[in-house]
C-alpha cells in the first residue's frame, strides 16, 4: 500500500484510491451555474461542473466531509447522494446535522476504517480556521484529516480541509510525519465583509505551510470552479513553480486517475 490513485473531481472533490478502499473526499457534483450562500451575506457562483459523474466514480466506501454547511464543499447533489457513499467521517457538529451513521470527530481524535480483506487506515482530524481570527461563529467548525496505513514508506496522507495557515494548522508538522499533502488552496476572500482577509490559503501561504512538512508530494486542490476563489491555477502555479517546492508539487488533471508514492 505505498502507491495511492488520486482522482481530481473538481473545486474539493478527490478520489482516494488505496489498499481496496475508496475514499471520496468533500463532495461537490451540481453542475455549473448555481448559486450559493455561506451566511453573513456572503455567497458564490459555481463556475464549472465536476470532471468526472458520480455514478462514473464507482463504488464509494467511505467520504471525508471537511465541513457539511457550505455548498462549495458539499452541495445539494452531493448531500443527496450520501446515502450511497458509505463511512461519513465529518465534524461532530456536522455529524449531528447529517444524522444516521455519520461519525464526528473533534480536532485530534482518531477512528479506524476497518472491513475484512482490507488494511486498516486509521483518520486523524487536523484544525483548520476557515476565515481570520474572530470568524469561527460566522464559518463554523471545520477539520482536515490525515490518513495513516501500514507499508507507507513517505509519511500520512494529510488533506488540509479549508483553512487558513494559523497556529493550528502549524501544529500538524509538529505532530505527525507527512508524507503527501493535499492542500486547499483558492485565497478565498470577500472584501465586502472583511476586505482583504482570508477564509483559504493562498498559493504563498501553502509554500509556507509545506516548508515546514517537508513532504514528498504536495498536491494542490480547491483553487478553480467557484467564483469566490481569488487564486487560480495559473496563479498559483507560477507561484509555487517559483518556490523550492516545485519539483514536490503535483499538479492533476481533472477527471484522471494519477498514481501517487505515499
Amino acid at each position: 500500500m505505498t502507491d495511492v490513485q488520486i482522482t481530481y473531481v473538481g473545486g474539493p472533490t478527490v478520489l482516494i484510491e488505496v489498499g481496496g478502499w475508496r475514499i471520496l473526499t468533500d463532495p461537490t457534483f451540481d453542475p455549473p451555474g448555481k448559486r450559493y450562500f455561506f451566511g453573513w451575506g456572503t455567497a458564490s457562483k459555481k463556475l464549472q461542473g465536476p470532471a468526472v459523474a458520480f455514478d462514473d466514480l464507482g463504488p464509494i466506501d467511505a467520504v471525508l466531509i471537511s465541513h457539511d454547511h457550505h455548498g462549495d464543499n458539499l452541495d445539494p447533489t452531493g448531500r443527496e447522494l450520501l446515502p450511497r457513499m458509505g463511512q461519513i467521517v465529518t465534524t461532530a457538529p456536522g455529524a449531528k446535522r447529517l444524522g444516521g451513521d455519520a461519525l464526528g470527530l473533534q480536532p485530534w481524535q482518531t477512528t479506524t476504517l476497518a472491513a475484512e480483506g482490507k488494511e486498516d487506515i486509521e483518520i486523524t482530524a487536523t484544525p483548520c480556521r476557515h476565515g481570520p481570527p474572530g470568524s469561527k461563529p460566522i464559518v463554523g467548525e471545520v477539520v482536515g484529516f490525515a490518513l495513516k496505513w501500514a507499508g507507507q514508506e513517505h509519511g500520512v496522507l494529510w488533506i488540509t480541509g479549508d483553512t487558513v495557515l494559523y497556529d493550528g494548522v502549524r501544529e500538524v508538522p509538529k505532530r505527525l510525519d507527512v508524507g503527501t499533502v493535499v492542500v486547499h488552496m483558492g485565497g478565498v476572500t470577500f472584501p465586502w465583509l472583511s476586505g482583504p482577509l482570508r477564509y483559504t490559503m493562498n498559493a504563498q501561504e501553502a509554500v509556507e505551510l509545506c516548508g515546514a512538512l517537508d513532504p514528498t508530494t504536495i498536491v494542490p486542490i480547491h483553487f478553480e470552479g467557484w467564483k469566490h476563489f481569488r487564486q487560480g491555477r495559473s496563479a498559483a502555479k507560477t507561484v509555487i513553480g517559483a518556490s523550492p517546492l516545485a519539483g514536490r508539487t503535483r499538479w492533476l488533471e481533472p477527471g484522471t486517475a494519477e498514481s501517487i508514492a505515499v
